[in-house]
């Protein structure tokens, strides 16, 4: 290929290194793995060749899900340090030409959440849409589990409102509602404030149940797919050498200029 088709694409050029910060590096002597001692190791990583670091779930957590029932999008788990941690890290990966990419978790947030624990609180509550409530279970539902040897549904009685809510993973993890515009707003706040930070893009978690509607008895009022590329125009507004890497069943490629790849196997650029 012309190297001036892809120059200016640091992400076709670029050697990934995926890490748990958890498990990574102890830098204070506590058992766990975290930012302080992840930088003392970026001039190790440099040295292998790494040019960006993908970070799994380093936000708070239930601890239920490997850091995937995320309590709070807008801080550092306390175990890995705080937020002037983490931005020294990004200072020093970068000064070694380094980028760092994390995972965007957003199609679930843990049930221990202050939204969800807002959205159950009472059915007039302003979160209440922010997750999907039917006060029956819709017919045909659960005919395709994603943890069949975990969970018999996907949809959970809440015994403090006396209504269901969807969980396509665990019955810790409610769904947010992607139908209500407010959840779109609120995603594209926690895209801007990483960005702001400096982070180079993100590995979105669970792309396909990001863009499902079914179950969502609130009329979404543009296509689901529509609202990915949305989310990839302000990516690119924000940062415009971002990356956004989605996770589906296919093979990793390249969505042609766009800066869109998909990971794992089976699935189609957007």
């Amino acid at each position: 290929m012309d190297i001036s088709q892809t120059s200016d694409l640091w992400w076709k050029n670029a050697v990934f290194y995926c890490l748990d910060v958890e498990t990574f590096r102890d830098g204070n002597g506590d058992g766990t793995g975290d930012f302080r001692g992840l930088t003392d190791r970026i001039d190790y990583l440099a040295g292998l060749g790494v040019t960006c670091l993908w970070l799994m779930p380093f936000y708070p957590t239930a601890n239920r899900d490997d850091g995937y029932d995320i309590l709070d999008y807008y801080a550092v788990d306390p175990r890995y340090g705080s937020l002037g941690d983490f931005v020294e890290f990004l200072r020093t990966a970068r000064d070694r030409g380094i980028r760092v990419i994390a995972d965007l978790v957003v199609n679930h947030t843990s049930a221990e959440h202050p939204w969800f624990q807002a959205s159950r609180s009472d059915k007039s509550s302003p979160f209440r849409d922010w997750y999907v409530w039917r006060e029956a279970i819709p017919e045909e539902a659960s005919q395709s589990l994603v943890f069949p040897d975990k969970e018999t549904s996907n949809w959970e009685l809440d015994k403090e409102t006396g209504e269901y809510y969807l969980h396509r993973f665990y019955k810790h993890q409610p769904d947010l509602n992607i139908a209500n515009p407010d959840v779109r707003d609120e995603i594209l706040k926690i895209i801007g404030f990483w960005l702001e930070l400096g982070l180079s893009g993100f590995r979105v978690d669970a792309v396909p149940f990001l863009l499902e509607t079914e179950g969502i008895a609130q009329a979404m009022e543009l296509d689901p797919h529509d609202w990915l590329r949305n989310l990839r125009s302000f990516l690119g507004r924000r940062r415009g050498d971002a990356l956004l890497m989605g996770r589906s069943i296919s093979s990793m490629k390249p969505c042609g200029n766009s800066m869109v790849t998909v990971e794992a196997t089976n699935s189609t650029c957007v």
